[in-house]
């Protein structure tokens, strides 16, 4: 009751926001919201400056660091937003006024465990850059590296636990009032901005996540992840190698430094690539503040805060479903959706398949460097209300990187699409693990992996048989013995043998 009752009186705060930027349309489609929108357009005059979007962004701003963060993830859900209001939310500018620089001293101290003369030779009282949740000071080491010092706000922890207590809230009503939202997973939803919000307010996460990356392009010479000064990062303090170079979208001064910015874009290309298929891991807040082109032309990344994941399953279905876009097979489109249960499966193949034609030919019938493949994706969640299709968080976050990144692309080189330079990886990947021998390989894997439960079921089996009096050969139990000392039983392999015959002669 005291929480309602808290949370109540927060509700119309947020909605006087709200009112301010002539912005309350978010709440209206909720009838619990009601009173709450009544007091609100009664006592504030309205700023109806600007599209929807930029309304909201604006009022975002105004609640302060954990709205900013929720807009910024509402705008991975063109889905539930739709496209225009998601691309203004993508502009939400995560920046607010710095907090005094003693205070960073003095977190700099309390954090590391010592005076901050003890750490750094020079340390910038004055910050580079604020944002929602932290800021960040240059400073330079005793032995001379020059690094950057990312430093938690004072209280942010606070800030966020009661403000995500406020948006489960909401989120309840939402589900217990809405039942036609539930398939949008409002509660999950939070839960899941609860999960990464946390991971953003230990530093050491992020440290880990630009470790991570830095190792999976260790040997790629044109793409440097800074590295991470372990013995300066604590949970409120970040220290990494200083990156200096030219923001990637200023194309004319890379132009002046003497880079090829088509190089620069082969570059991004084959990066992102091997960021989502190869590694599975990907850098998710690539917008161009983010991504610096160093003097020699290699592409440096800053700010691993937000980082996606991609498993094995859900990188075939993406190859699989775009590969059917691409190629016009609507049928294989629907048919991949329906296969990785994304779709219900009482819904129709054949309507999907049309509402997935519908979509597609108007992106693909452009000249080929305007093409966008992730606004196909973004249009394409869009029709999760009529098939009641469950939301994707991973393939969200994935569209919303691959906008920014198709974005940055266009401003390198606007007459080249960045998924032509990325072809021969793509068409490599696909014969790789899309191909017979994947399929083959793939078989083989889940049989070997099965093998041991198999095995122990077989043993039972036998045991059960000597119990009821019923003996096994000899050689048979010598066979099984050996089967199992060796770690892949003989089955297994003649079982693949017998997959490939029949995988071929199909």
């Amino acid at each position: 009751m005291i929480r309602s009752i808290r949370h109540t009186f927060r509700l119309l705060r947020l909605a006087a926001i709200l009112a301010r930027h002539d912005a309350l349309f978010p709440l209206a489609r909720f009838a619990a919201a009601a009173p709450a929108l009544w007091i609100a357009r009664l006592l504030w005059r309205r700023d109806g400056s600007g599209r929807p979007g930029e309304r909201l962004a604006r009022a975002l701003q105004d609640m302060g660091p954990s709205f900013i963060k929720l807009g910024q993830a509402l705008s991975t859900r063109s889905d539930l937003l739709g496209e225009e209001l998601s691309h203004d939310l993508s502009r939400l500018q995560d920046a607010l006024p710095p907090f005094d620089g003693a205070l960073a001293r003095e977190t700099v101290e309390i954090e590391l465990g010592g005076p901050i003369g003890n750490f750094f030779e020079r340390f910038d009282v004055k910050p580079v850059a604020a944002a929602s949740i932290a800021q960040v000071h240059f400073a330079t080491t005793a032995d001379g590296r020059d690094v950057a010092v990312k430093i938690l706000r004072p209280g942010i922890e606070g800030a966020f636990v009661r403000d995500i207590d406020f948006l489960k809230w909401i989120a309840e009503i939402i589900h217990s009032t809405q039942p036609a939202t539930r398939r949008l997973k409002p509660i999950e939803m939070v839960e899941t901005f609860e999960r990464t919000s946390i991971m953003e307010l230990d530093l050491r996460f992020e440290a880990a996540a630009c470790a991570e990356l830095g190792e999976n392009f260790a040997d790629e010479p044109d793409f440097r992840v800074p590295e991470v000064d372990w013995t300066r990062t604590s949970q409120r303090v970040l220290t990494l190698e200083r990156v200096a170079g030219i923001a990637v979208d200023e194309r004319e001064q890379l132009v002046a430094a003497g880079i090829d910015p088509r190089k620069v874009l082969e570059t991004s290309s084959r990066v992102f690539f091997l960021q989502v298929f190869r590694d599975g891991f990907f850098h998710a807040d690539m917008h161009p503040g983010n991504v610096f082109v160093l003097p020699d032309g290699a592409i440096a990344p800053v700010d691993f805060g937000i980082m996606g994941r991609v498993d094995r399953r859900t990188q075939r279905f993406l190859a699989e479903m775009l590969v059917g876009f691409l190629t016009r097979d609507y049928k294989r489109v629907a048919e991949v959706h329906f296969a990785a249960g994304y779709v219900p499966a009482g819904q129709s193949k054949d309507d999907f398949a049309q509402a997935a034609r519908s979509i597609a030919e108007p992106i693909l019938g452009l000249p080929l460097s305007r093409i966008s493949v992730a606004r196909l994706l973004g249009q394409l969640f869009q029709v999760t209300e009529t098939f009641r299709m469950e939301a994707q968080p991973q393939l969200l976050l994935l569209q919303k990187t691959m906008l920014t990144a198709e974005g940055t692309g266009r401003k390198l080189d606007p007459d080249v699409n960045m998924w032509e330079l990325a072809r021969p990886l793509i068409e490599k990947w696909m014969v790789e693990n899309i191909g017979p021998e994947a399929k083959i390989r793939d078989t083989v894997e889940n049989i070997a992996r099965r093998a041991p439960r198999l095995l122990d079921n077989a043993e039972k089996a036998v045991a059960t048989l000597a119990e009821q009096g019923i003996r096994m050969h000899p050689d048979t139990m010598n066979l099984m013995s050996r089967s199992r000392r060796s770690g892949i039983p003989w089955p297994i392999w003649v079982m693949a043998a017998v997959m490939a015959v029949l995988f071929f002669a199909r």
